[in-house]
């Protein structure tokens, strides 16, 4: 289609200084002629394009041009470029050649305040794996089985048509239509051992979103009060929603967290500077705990 030719005449005139008609005929496969019609409705439409003769000549665009005519606000810009970055960071797609290509067109535009990096700190090469993984097996609509440790400490064997990639509360998760559970289950990558794709395909769709203000992980919930000393400052400001601080520095400090044996795990990283105010059961539940993981020690 032509306005498809003469888009990529554009970006070629942006991306080089400046090209022969007998390269664009190549290129596009028409003729020198019909290069030189789309040079002139080029040049009809604003764009500055003119052609020099001799050696090192050819067609070029007017030195720093750029499309400041698009139907888009230099804000807009800015966001289509900084979310292509936060793409780019997970490698859904090959994103670099399309911010090149979209920076080239909107200018010098100004993308160098974010940078993103969904990976964890440990394990990020296996969990980088399994994601790559994943993606591979959702667009190809494959179902995928792998061992799986669920969160009341089970390992067990999973057979998944797996339809989404999220991201939540820092972790990256598989959704997807668990065969073994015949329902619709959250899977933490970091969890996941022993991945396979089948060559049994599904034909279920992903639905449009996910999240919502319902509890989408279908987990029982306990609200924690705890009081966490001043050292332990930092988890409160990035784990806590809900806490207020004390005169002696001290925090007493509110959290809704999944019921289970992580309690106890999650309590016992904070060490002594940590004291659970509710609910009782809880206190007592960890008390007991950190006496019977005592009676192995000593």
């Amino acid at each position: 289609m032509q306005i498809n030719r003469l888009f990529e005449i554009v970006y070629i005139l942006l991306d080089k200084k400046a090209v022969t008609s007998k390269e664009l005929a190549q290129r596009f496969e028409v003729s020198t002629r019909t290069i030189y019609r789309d040079i002139e409705t080029l040049s009809s439409a604003g764009i500055p394009v003119y052609m020099s003769k001799g050696k090192g000549g050819g067609i070029s665009l007017l030195p720093d041009f750029v499309l400041n005519k698009a139907v888009i606000t230099d804000e807009e810009k800015e966001d289509i470029l900084s979310s292509l970055k936060a793409v780019n960071a997970v490698n859904l797609s090959k994103t670099d050649t399309t911010l090149k290509k979209l920076s080239s067109l909107f200018g010098e535009s100004n993308t160098d305040w974010i940078e993103v990096n969904f990976s964890s700190w440990a394990n990020a090469q296996k969990e980088t794996e399994t994601f790559n993984t994943m993606k591979s097996a959702i667009l190809g609509k494959r179902v995928v089985s792998f061992s799986y440790a669920s969160a009341k400490g089970q390992q067990t064997a999973r057979e998944v048509e797996p339809l989404k990639l999220c991201f939540k509360s820092g972790a990256w998760y598989l959704y997807g239509y668990c065969k073994s559970r015949c329902d619709f289950r959250f899977f933490k990558l970091r969890r996941i051992r022993e991945l396979c794709v089948s060559d049994q395909n599904f034909q279920r769709k992903s639905p449009n979103q996910i999240f919502s203000n319902e509890n989408v992980f279908q987990e029982e919930y306990v609200k924690l009060k705890l009081k966490l000393s001043a050292e332990v400052a930092y988890r409160v400001y990035d784990e806590f929603d809900s806490y207020d601080q004390q005169e002696d520095g001290s925090f007493i400090a509110e959290i809704n967290y999944p019921k289970g044996e992580w309690i106890f795990y999650y309590i016992t990283t904070f060490g002594r500077h940590c004291e659970v105010l509710e609910p009782e059961d809880v206190r007592n539940d960890v008390k007991a705990g950190l006496q019977n993981t005592l009676k192995h020690y000593f």
